[in-house]
């Protein structure tokens, strides 16, 4: 983490992120006393939780049944009141840390799973200490990758999965955020239209800093590279990873697509006097990127013939803020963008160019929008996003309608989509059994087990176990 005397130099949304300051996790610092619930929201019900039992042990009852991804701690989804939140269980120190970044890149709007609270000075009703636990909001509709591989998806499913860690590394690098173990198990997708967004939902190694050095880059890139290699390895291995991809041309890619938009983001360009109309062109061009542009650096050339031009690129977002200024909608930026092309389409169809945008995009919301994500059948609401929907419907119609010779109804591709499509979301109770296995599989802390009667391993050691001592460093 940024020293405390360098705070000040942070982004003021970061420096003021939060009043968890964590210490060194080398400090030996005697363990809180009494249970203690340090918050970034108000939710009574979290002290009704049963803290004083190991995470493993929580009932059936407050779980939710929600594929998890693998990792070295113990995690599960709990239910809270109205909301679904991740629990992982960690050491005090690591836990505030976690916390503390996690507030940070929040405050920054970066694309990160949601901190909720930090719980420390647990002890079971023996008054033995128990680890802290990390509370985050469940990323609703977003999946970890072993979860998207183990539908029936699209062979190119590997490649937009990378695309969409590229610019979340991108992103985050661009913020000052070194992240020290990229891989695919540390992020959480959600469906964008055509592509997916990635989501970072664990900054356990992190740092934040004024700004990266081209080394700090290029170690998260090259490690990144390295695990998301060996995680496609083992989705081959599990047959889950189509024969003909290639786990080294994907790790591969990328490489070659960060460095790709790093440099649009970041390069200076050079133009003569008589081509300024090139400086709207690569404005447009990373407003297509959906990154937008907050200033433009621009001085003469030594040899006083060029202009050099650097753009201050601000985030990534641009058609989800104009969708959102328009209908109030908060999607992903590819989804933005298809109900942006949607919506001017109606308005060419309504022959209403010349009218106000807000007024005919409150119409299409009525007319369109709203009455087709009401057909969402109830047990899939919380299956799709409504915006990730309406796009499918859309990509539906136009394949019956391709067929067919004629156009079709937007009910009937509705209906024809809920049928031979909506049922490749669900996942069934065998399969999200087997991934929940998967993840528990490198769990290094999950004590609670090790004694278990029923468990045929029932003498197992971690101690003896050269897996769990290779996860455990």
């Amino acid at each position: 983490m940024t020293p405390a005397t360098d705070l000040n130099l942070l982004d003021p949304r970061a420096a003021k992120a939060t009043s968890v300051k964590a210490e060194d996790e080398t400090a030996n610092s005697s363990e809180p006393t009494a249970l203690t619930i340090t918050a970034a929201v108000s939710n009574p019900k979290m002290f009704t939780l049963p803290w004083e039992q190991p995470l493993a042990t929580w009932p059936k009852d407050l779980l939710a049944n929600l594929p998890r991804g693998i990792s070295r701690h113990v995690v599960r989804f709990v239910r809270v009141g109205n909301e679904v939140y991740a629990m992982k269980e960690i050491t005090r120190q690591v836990a505030e840390r976690e916390y503390e970044l996690l507030r940070r890149l929040e405050k920054l709007e970066l694309p990160c799973v949601s901190p909720v609270a930090v719980v420390t000075g647990r002890h079971n009703r023996e008054g033995e200490r128990l680890e802290a636990i990390l509370v985050t909001k469940h990323l609703k509709f977003s999946l970890p990758y072993r979860a998207l591989f183990a539908r029936n998806l699209q062979a190119d499913t590997a490649e937009r999965l990378i695309d969409a860690l590229a610019v979340l590394m991108v992103r985050l690098h661009l913020a000052g955020f070194y992240w020290g173990d990229v891989s695919l198990s540390n992020v959480l997708f959600l469906r964008d239209a055509y592509a997916f967004s990635a989501f970072l939902v664990d900054a356990e190694t992190g740092d934040l800093h004024i700004a990266l050095t081209e080394g700090q880059r290029e170690y998260d890139i090259d490690l990144a590279r390295t695990n998301i290699i060996g995680e496609l390895m083992d989705l081959s291995s599990g047959k889950l990873l189509p024969g003909d991809v290639d786990e080294v041309e994907v790790g591969n890619r990328l490489v070659d697509r960060y460095h790709s938009l790093w440099s649009t983001l970041t390069d200076t360009e050079k133009f003569g006097p008589d081509e300024m109309w090139k400086i709207e062109k690569r404005v447009n061009k990373l407003n297509e990127l959906g990154f937008d542009v907050d200033e433009l650096e621009m001085k003469t050339a030594e040899d006083g013939k060029r202009v050099l031009v650097r753009p201050r690129v601000v985030d990534a977002g641009y058609a989800n803020r104009k969708l959102l200024r328009l209908t109030g909608l908060d999607v992903q930026e590819n989804q933005a963008r298809r109900l942006l092309n949607d919506l001017d389409a109606y308005r060419a169809s309504t022959w209403r160019e010349g009218e106000d945008l807000e007024i005919v995009a409150t119409d299409w919301m009525r007319e369109v929008f709203e009455p087709t994500v009401r057909m969402i059948p109830k047990e899939y609401r919380s299956q799709i996003e409504p915006a990730q929907f309406f796009h499918e419907v859309l990509d539906h119609r136009w394949f019956l309608a391709e067929k067919a010779g004629h156009d079709v109804p937007m009910a009937e591709a509705v209906e024809s989509y809920i049928t031979n499509v909506l049922p490749s979301y669900k996942i069934d109770s065998k399969t999200m059994e087997q991934l929940n296995a998967e993840a528990d599989s490198g769990v290094i802390d999950d004590e609670s087990s090790y004694n278990d009667p029923d468990d045929p391993d029932a003498d197992y050691n971690p101690d003896d176990d050269p897996d769990a001592a290779v996860w455990s460093h």
